[in-house]
Parts: structure tokens; C-alpha cells; sequence
């Protein structure tokens, strides 16, 4: 596994009212649903990166209302034009 190292300032620990050793796993999650709303891994996939199973990750997007299917407008312009 390879580790990243990412600075944040102390006005934003203050901000997110978050302890240093929060903030990672925090940060991890919301990179994860980033990506995966932006097409760029699967929702399995997320949940890795994130440090959560599956489920956990379903309910993570269903408490901050995120929706769960990721639909590229593309795929969805030719789907409906073969129907």
C-alpha cells in the first residue's frame, strides 16, 4: 500500500472542528465519492478506497443524499435512442 502525505492547516481542523487523526479517513471518503461521481471508479471501488464495505458506502451516500447510480449522459443518450 502507498501512503500520501497531505498538509492541512490548522485554521481548517478549526473550521471542520475535526482532530488531526479524523481528518484523514474524512478525507479519503470524500475524494472516494468524488470519483465516483465523476465516472472515474466503481462504486466497489470507492468503498475501498474509502475504508468501508459495500453497504457502508450506500449508507454513507444515502446520509449525505448523493445519488447512488452514476449515469454518464452519453450511455444515456444512446440507450434511449436504441429503445
Amino acid at each position: 500500500m502507498t501512503h500520501v502525505q497531505v498538509p492541512v492547516t490548522d485554521s481548517l481542523l478549526a473550521a471542520l472542528r475535526k482532530a488531526p487523526h479524523e481528518v484523514g479517513p474524512e478525507i479519503l471518503l470524500a475524494a472516494a465519492i468524488h470519483w465516483y461521481q465523476q465516472g472515474i471508479i466503481s462504486m466497489g471501488r470507492a468503498a475501498e478506497a474509502a475504508g468501508l464495505d459495500r453497504p457502508a458506502f450506500l449508507s454513507e451516500l444515502a446520509r449525505r443524499r448523493i445519488d447512488v447510480f452514476v449515469v454518464d449522459e452519453d450511455d444515456l443518450t444512446r440507450e434511449l435512442n436504441h429503445g
